[in-house]
């Protein structure tokens, strides 16, 4: 009978544990941004490199999405499949020059910066010399650009107004895109992070209620036993 009321205890115990952590996990801290990724087949692959260092050939597809996410896995993909024949179908191939399908997806009004509404999604076929990076392409074709000091991509044709990669608290989501200029591909989450020590494991206020639920729970089993005695 005591073995059964440890046993339940510590079930109790566990449970409230995972339910802790599992409330951290949805409450994480997110970033507002935009991603950028490459066209494969008929779907998309998150880029590793920033837009700066890739030199897509003709022919390629390239992908921007404005969104808050928490990280490549999490990020949203833009919402239009890679079609580099319809996107470019009235931009014949040229001697000299390379064409570069891009899809620009500003996202939904849910991330959109407050007082700000993202425009629709377009697509754009440009083209550029042949050794031009996506980063070039895309400024060919969707100017104002704007960029942060540490190259960080901020704003596509003006969009959004203000701010760049700013964490967004309590989304269950969140990091920001890679640099889209000629500096290493570390993204600002990844800096903050680096700053506060956080990493990747859970926040300290997540592991102090794990420690006060486990207290509570040692009490409780300890207080079953002294009545049983």
């Amino acid at each position: 009978m005591r073995r059964a009321g440890r046993a339940a205890a510590l079930l109790v115990v566990l449970g409230a544990v995972l339910a802790v952590l599992g409330a951290g996990t949805a409450w994480a801290d997110g970033y507002r941004y935009w991603s950028f990724w490459e066209g494969s087949g008929t779907g998309w692959t998150y880029a590793t490199q920033g837009p700066s260092l890739v030199r897509p050939d003709d022919g390629a597809v390239q992908g921007f999405r404005f969104a808050v996410s928490e990280d490549s896995q999490d990020s949203a993909q833009p919402r239009r499949s890679p079609g580099f024949s319809e996107i470019c179908a009235d931009t014949p191939a040229k001697d000299g020059s390379k064409r570069v399908a891009l899809v620009i997806d500003p996202g939904t009004a849910a991330d959109a910066p407050a007082g700000e509404t993202p425009p629709a999604p377009r697509t754009a076929c440009a083209r550029v010399a042949p050794d031009a990076s996506t980063a070039e392409a895309l400024a060919s074709v969707a100017k104002p650009l704007r960029y942060n000091s540490g190259a960080l991509l901020c704003a596509i044709s003006g969009y959004p107004g203000s701010g760049c990669g700013e964490q967004v608290s309590g989304t269950g989501h969140g990091t920001p895109a890679a640099p889209a200029s000629g500096a290493p591909d570390a993204s600002a989450a990844d800096a903050a992070d680096s700053a506060d020590g956080s990493g990747g494991g859970p926040s300290a206020g997540v592991l102090v209620g794990v420690g006060a639920v486990l207290l509570l729970g040692i009490a409780a089993v300890v207080q079953a036993r002294r009545r049983r005695g």
